[in-house]
């Protein structure tokens, strides 16, 4: 007769062997916030799926290099290769890397070790449950990095412009300086552009949230917070 300690044990075998095996890969940012935001989100999201964290990989450089000059990407696929690993999760495809094209190699590099790559933002996965190439995940990741390409470089044009502009300006002007001229806002200009914001922090809602809800910057949401 089987006692219940024995089933117990015998349970917790089975989900063990099922557990899977995940590595983290996380962005060191010089915001601290921003680092323990990733740690959590995706510490969290593991204890609730009853995923075991084996590694943690940290990103510490820029995210256009190539992949075999990143020492993250380097040490991922070099921990897969002599490791058992299920998946890679990360909060987002940029995690991975900012060009679209390394990092298209680098998923394609994991998968091809069988290992999966979830991205929590967007709840994607690269792999189908037959361990084959998810096809939606792979066009709706390539979207999601050629806009964060052109995005930024649309920023960069922009400074590029404003400081093109500033310089001739200048040439008139010797004692004019380069940035905002010391302007503020007033309390009544931050409550009528953030109208929407301040009324969802007052109902409690996290300021990621509100950022992904609005598109305003978790930094701005910190100065208004001040007006609720």
């Amino acid at each position: 007769m089987t006692t219940k300690r024995e089933l117990r044990k015998s349970t917790d075998l089975s989900i063990d062997r099922d557990m899977k095996k995940v590595v983290l890969l996380l962005r060191v940012s010089t915001n601290s916030q921003d680092y323990e935001y990733q740690r959590n989100t995706l510490t969290d999201l593991c204890s609730r799926n009853d995923w075991e964290i084996v590694h943690t990989v940290e990103n510490k450089v820029s995210g256009a290099k190539k992949n075999e000059e990143r020492q993250d990407i380097v040490e991922l696929i070099d921990f897969v290769k002599n490791h058992k690993v299920d998946m890679v999760v990360a909060t987002e495809v940029s995690r991975l890397g900012r060009e679209t094209l390394e990092a298209l190699k680098a998923i394609e590099v994991l998968n091809e070790y069988k290992v999966n790559l979830y991205f929590a933002n967007y709840g994607i996965e690269t792999l189908l449950p037959d361990g084959t190439v998810n096809p939606i995940a792979r066009l709706i990741l390539t979207i999601c990095l050629e806009i964060s390409a052109y995005e930024r470089n649309l920023i960069k044009f922009r400074m590029k412009a404003g400081y093109e502009d500033y310089l001739k300006k200048r040439k008139g002007n010797p004692e004019l300086r380069l940035g905002r001229q010391g302007y503020k806002k007033d309390e009544q200009s931050y409550r009528e552009d953030y109208a929407q914001e301040l009324s969802l922090l007052r109902k409690g809602i996290s300021l990621r949230n509100i950022q992904k809800l609005t598109g305003t910057s978790v930094g701005t949401l910190q100065k208004i917070k001040k007006y609720m």
